[in-house]
């Protein structure tokens, strides 16, 4: 186990890496609010998502939904990585005319399932797939992952009543709790705690985690392959901007644009 941890952990600072690269090359933003979920998404599609590379459509796939659709560059080095398509295609990330837009559209790479970035809409998009994939006696989960902020919308706690009502044991939401919205702290805009006890209270199972622990996303998503029976809710406890020390917990990195020598700086730090 020890032998694979360390492994995702590698997979973890070699998609922060390329995360950054995509980032000056495309002079996007958003860099914080994508280095927070990359443990996540490593323990996601390393350890837990039955998916097939060469098969992204195959129907009994496992379906992950970006819902904060700002990180989506977090997902395309994923992606990358995993084998969809040619890591050097993440250089075109942001171009005019590439397939990897700063916002995802549908299908626009293999393994991307829908468009996200209009916050509140992808659990309700997730509790859909998988109340087909009840219908249609299909046996695949559909994960989702949100932002805090993104818990300000109401179209989250409609989605949040509808799937214990149908009984969906199939779906789970992971909160990238990383403290931080656009503007300001995630509690100072909205009165989000105790989030814990606002989905257990919608008939959810939750767990909370450190979403940057990579032990812990490994046994919790262990755990729900082993017992789930309902809805799950993962609250992760996230650091905006982690791995790289002169961005985390600097919401700045939500909008500036990275600099070649902070690149410089950023792989010395990652040791690669």
């Amino acid at each position: 186990m020890n032998c694979q941890i360390e492994l995702l952990k590698k997979i973890a600072k070699e998609t922060r890496y390329e995360i950054l690269k995509m980032a000056l090359n495309g002079e996007s933003s958003h860099i914080g609010s994508s280095l927070s979920c990359v443990d996540l998404l490593v323990g996601l599609y390393w350890n837990f998502l039955n998916i097939y590379p060469k098969e992204p459509n195959c129907i009994t796939r496992d379906r992950f939904i970006i819902s904060k659709g700002h990180a989506i560059s977090a997902l395309y080095a994923i992606l990358a990585l995993k084998g969809f398509f040619d890591k050097d295609y993440l250089l075109t990330f942001n171009h005019d005319g590439s397939s990897l837009p700063e916002h995802p559209s549908p299908f626009c790479v293999p393994g991307l399932e829908v468009a996200t970035g209009s916050l509140g809409h992808g659990l309700s998009i997730g509790l859909g797939i998988a109340l087909a994939g009840k219908i249609s006696k299909e046996n695949y989960k559909v994960v989702a992952l949100l932002s805090d902020g993104e818990c300000n919308e109401g179209s989250i706690w409609e989605a949040a009543l509808f799937a214990p009502a149908k009984k969906l044991n199939n779906i789970i939401a992971i909160i990238d709790f990383n403290k931080w919205q656009a503007t300001g702290r995630s509690e100072e805009t909205m009165q989000i705690s105790p989030l814990a006890d606002k989905w257990k209270a919608f008939g959810w199972e939750v767990y909370e985690i450190d979403g940057n622990d990579m032990q812990q996303i490994i046994n919790i998503f262990d755990l729900i392959n082993e017992r789930q029976q309902k809805p799950v809710a993962i609250i992760s406890h996230t650091i905006k901007g982690k791995g790289i020390s002169f961005m985390e917990d600097d919401n700045n990195w939500h909008y500036r644009i990275l600099k070649k020598e902070e690149l410089l700086k950023a792989k010395i730090e990652l040791e690669l």
